[in-house]
């Protein structure tokens, strides 16, 4: 690895200054800069888009030629020169000429032409017109089927938000970097109100200031690219840029005004003293705002060689401080978690000849998370002599995530393009259990204990093949390949003290039946063991399995004539643990006229269950308003499992259908897609079973099972509208997305349906999306100034508490706005607010039935209520 460093250096030193760089200024007719141009370097994907100001610069071939696109305006095709002057036409109306990597390996697909619904978010333009400083938090209000929200008091769903396109769940998307598979988390969803049972994509590990755009294909894509693209697939593009330094400095708070019908006050604002330890069991004291925010984040790129090389590297910091709501006496720290991050990402390249381009591109992200577990208030969870009049522990955590992928890529002299590659990652989410205690060792306990962790490694080698034929009717294009993936997933164990009941002596026990844990002596009850809020991974809960993947893959697009496309695929996939699996896919776009495309698809796809789904277990307390249980979560291939009779766990299988259409009127463009998606054996996360006479030392049992059928239909929308008058560069966008699941079948076998997946469990699943979410966004600039104001609307949510009642989460109207001024050719300085109104979900009822025990579940827009921000940004 040293060498390889070295060597890059020494490329890196070479080469810093030998590749030719291209300035200008893009303008209307009217001589107003254009900011926001997309400026492509014809036949490859580098590419930079103009500032405020319109100005733009990019590194390029000799001779090359460079594309201009903007929205509303004819597209311009130039010879770099070293200064140019660029003015557009509104008159041709070419839009939406991004050439997209996701959905098609024709490298003349652009988002207006392909057979399928593919997003394209731009995200240095995004960020700069939003106080959002996570990927999650992006895409849910500019994408219009996807869905995140932050969580509380739902253990490792607190530091990792679980997310999903199109109601499915967080697994049943597929996340590409740069076209190559992104590994997963090692952390499986328990509690929370979306994503339980399922794994998913981390993606707020890939920092921000890292990504050129986003490629959100909406469509199932099993045939093309394996598991898990059942909703669709998210492609993150990384930045190439060369002499560039970018990056900002954002700072902002939550408003701690939570508004709502609170009969009772608000409690756990009156502030709560340190524990005597000082081991920081606190909640601070009433204040106006909390949750502050600091983001800082840098972007530098330099060339590498004399034929286009780059390397391009981002650093990202956040610190974000937890967020307090009101809450039951039982959950005394609900609210967002505290965390601290650091990213950092790299894309290299360096072409070896014309023909020939060696790359690689990886990164490394380190987090600690701190988030607050339920309260114990009384009873022989509480030792008095540590906690008098009862405690909160915390759950932090430390989550270590890195990548790596290298390849190389040529083109034939025959015009075969070849790329061979290998992507390594690996996710670590390790406990440290703070403001506890083990009940069992009564005063002698520790207040802070390591409670061990899990892991994901992944490693994906593929070759892949291509051409294109421009001979071949109005075109032709020819893509297989071939992938080799290994998965490995490890449970490792915590102190002893994180998962051991200690008898009278302060023994471990180890035989029930001449050791006893100590009575407390107000409830009459045996202290329990193991680390309060949560349980330690034991050596009886490790676990080390891998399994590999085989597959093969075809596709091919057809441009029959120049109005009419037709495209197939087939993928072949073996599973050393499960077997085989064949899908396919056909889609097609017919050119109506000028103005509007039709298109559509038809596919099968499937989704292996995760090495966590069939592996993780735990043992565990479950709290809600009626007390606390003790929980076994048994790994599906145990006796336990068996003998319930939860068979063996088997891959979700899913067909897709989608219809739509695109159409471009001048300034105006819209693309509406109806889909359908059904998915047969899908993994859920069952209720609890009676347990008690089993012997296990707990009262309920819990499994992973492919235990539901569900069909989905819905709509997605996106309507956009950008005009340049005299008085300023006006924008509108409005994006929907109509979502309607059904739970045609639960698969309950033998075992009680209401309680193998009940009426709450079906609710937690149909709620994975809102029924709607429709998003308004409107923009203006006008030389250095600009705004932003954005509308998103929820529709109505319905969940079942633990009392077995609906709990309706009525619509909600939310409202960001955003001013920003350009103080220089350097500095932008911008001030806003994200749900600008203070806008909260319905409040709930006075038992504490909710999920994690808030006034409000993890619904809509979430229970942290308006953020305000101010960011300084830079550009040398």
């Amino acid at each position: 690895m040293k060498k390889i460093a070295l060597l890059v250096f020494l490329l890196n030193t070479v080469f810093l200054f030998a590749q030719k760089e291209i300035s200008g200024v893009v303008k209307d007719k009217t001589g107003t800069p254009l900011p926001g141009v997309n400026i492509v370097e014809k036949g490859t994907t580098n590419g930079v888009s103009t500032d405020v100001d319109g100005g733009f610069k990019i590194k390029v071939k000799e001779g090359a030629k460079l594309l201009f696109t903007y929205v509303g305006f004819t597209t311009v095709e130039k010879t770099a020169l070293d200064k140019m002057e660029i003015s557009l036409d509104e008159s041709g109306g070419q839009v939406l000429n991004d050439v997209v990597v996701v959905g098609s390996r024709s490298t003349k697909r652009t988002v207006v032409n392909s057979a399928v619904p593919i997003d394209v978010i731009n995200v240095k333009d995004v960020t700069t017109q939003s106080g959002k400083i996570e990927i999650n938090q992006l895409l849910q209000y500019v994408a219009p089927s996807f869905n995140a929200n932050k969580q509380s008091g739902s253990d490792g769903a607190d530091h990792v938000d679980p997310a999903s396109l199109r109601g499915m769940g967080p697994d049943q998307t597929l996340v590409l970097i740069n076209g190559k598979r992104r590994h997963q988390s090692s952390l499986i969803n328990l509690f929370g109100t979306r994503g339980r049972g399922n794994t998913g994509t981390d993606l707020n590990a890939i920092p921000a200031a890292s990504i050129k755009r986003i490629e959100i294909l909406r469509d199932g894509a099993a045939a093309q690219y394996g598991s898990d693209a059942i909703a669709g697939v998210i492609n993150i593009i990384t930045n190439d840029n060369v002499k560039e330094l970018s990056g900002s400095v954002t700072y902002g708070v939550f408003n701690t005004n939570a508004k709502g019908d609170f009969l009772h006050g608000t409690p756990n604002t009156d502030g709560f003293r340190l524990d005597q330890k000082g081991n920081g069991n606190s909640y601070g004291k009433d204040k106006s705002f909390d949750g502050g925010s600091l983001k800082v984040a840098a972007n530098y790129g330099f060339s590498v060689g004399s034929k286009g090389g780059y390397a391009n590297f981002t650093g990202e910091f956040i610190n974000k401080d937890k967020t307090l709501r009101p809450a039951y006496d039982f959950r005394k720290g609900f609210g967002d978690a505290q965390m601290n991050g650091i990213n950092f990402f790299g894309n290299f390249s360096l072409p070896l000849s014309d023909r020939t381009e060696l790359y690689a591109f990886g990164g490394s992200n380190f987090r600690n998370t701190d988030a607050y577990a339920f309260t114990r208030n009384d009873g022989e969870r509480v030792v008095e002599a540590i906690y008098p009049g009862g405690y909160t522990p915390r759950i932090t955590s430390n989550i270590r995530d890195n990548s790596l992928a290298a390849g190389i890529r040529t083109t034939t002299g025959g015009g075969w393009k070849m790329d061979l590659s290998n992507t390594f990652g690996k996710n670590k989410f390790e406990y440290d259990i703070k403001g506890t205690l083990n009940a069992s060792l009564e005063e002698n306990s520790p207040t802070a204990f390591n409670a061990g962790g899990h892991s994901l490694l992944q490693n994906t080698t593929n070759f892949d093949i291509s051409k294109n034929y421009d001979d071949v009717m109005s075109g032709f294009n020819i893509a297989f390949g071939t992938e080799f993936r290994v998965e490995k997933f490890e449970i490792f164990a915590g102190e002893e003290g994180s998962y051991t009941t200690y008898d009278t002596n302060g023994k471990p026990i180890t035989d029930p039946t001449t050791q006893s844990a100590p009575i407390d002596p107000i409830s009459g009850n045996p202290r329990p063991g193991s680390s309060q809020g949560f349980p330690g991974y034991s050596p009886a809960n490790e676990v080390n399995e891998s399994r590999t993947n085989f597959s093969l893959y075809t596709d091919a697009e057809l441009d029959v004539t120049e109005a009419f496309m037709v495209s197939g695929a087939v993928r072949f996939e073996n599973y050393s643990d499960f077997g085989s699996t064949v899908n396919g896919k056909l889609a097609s776009r017919l050119k109506i006229n000028d103005h509007i495309n039709l298109r559509g698809s038809v596919s099968t796809g499937f989704r292996a269950p995760s090495l966590a789904q069939i592996y993780y277990n735990l043992r565990f307390t479950n709290f809600n308003a009626s007390g606390a249980t003790e929980v076994l979560l048994a790994p599906n291939d145990s006796p336990v499992t068996r003998a319930f009779g939860i068979e063996k766990l088997n891959e979700e299988k899913a067909v897709n259908a989608s219809l739509g259409f695109t159409a471009t009127y001048g300034d105006f463009t819209a693309t509406v897609d109806g889909y359908y998606i059904k998915v047969k054996d899908r993994i859920v996360l069952t209720g609890y079973f009676d347990a008690s006479s089993l012997g296990l030392g707990v009262s309920e049992a819990q499994f992973f099972a492919n235990g539901v059928d569900t069909s989905t239909h819905g709509l997605d929308l996106v309507f956009s509208w950008k005009k340049t008058y005299d008085f300023g560069h006006i924008g509108a966008t409005l994006v929907g997305n109509i979502n309607d699941m059904k739970i045609d079948n639960v698969k309950n076998g033998s075992l009680d349906a209401d309680t193998f997946f009940g009426n709450r469990e079906k609710a937690f699943l149909l709620a994975s999306a809102p029924d709607s979410k429709f998003g308004l966004n409107l923009t203006y600039a006008k030389n250095k100034f600009d705004a932003g104001l954005a509308f998103t609307r929820f529709s109505k949510v319905v969940l079942v508490d633990y009392a077995d009642e609906e709990d309706v989460y009525n619509p909600r109207l939310v409202t960001d706005l955003t001013l920003g001024y350009q103080l220089s050719k350097s500095l932008k300085i911008s001030i806003g607010s994200n749900n600008l109104f203070n806008v909260y979900p319905t409040k709930q009822d006075e038992q504490g039935n909710t999920e994690a025990g808030g006034y409000w579940d993890a619904v809509q827009m979430g229970f942290s209520g308006a953020y305000y921000y101010a960011r300084l940004g830079f550009n040398f």
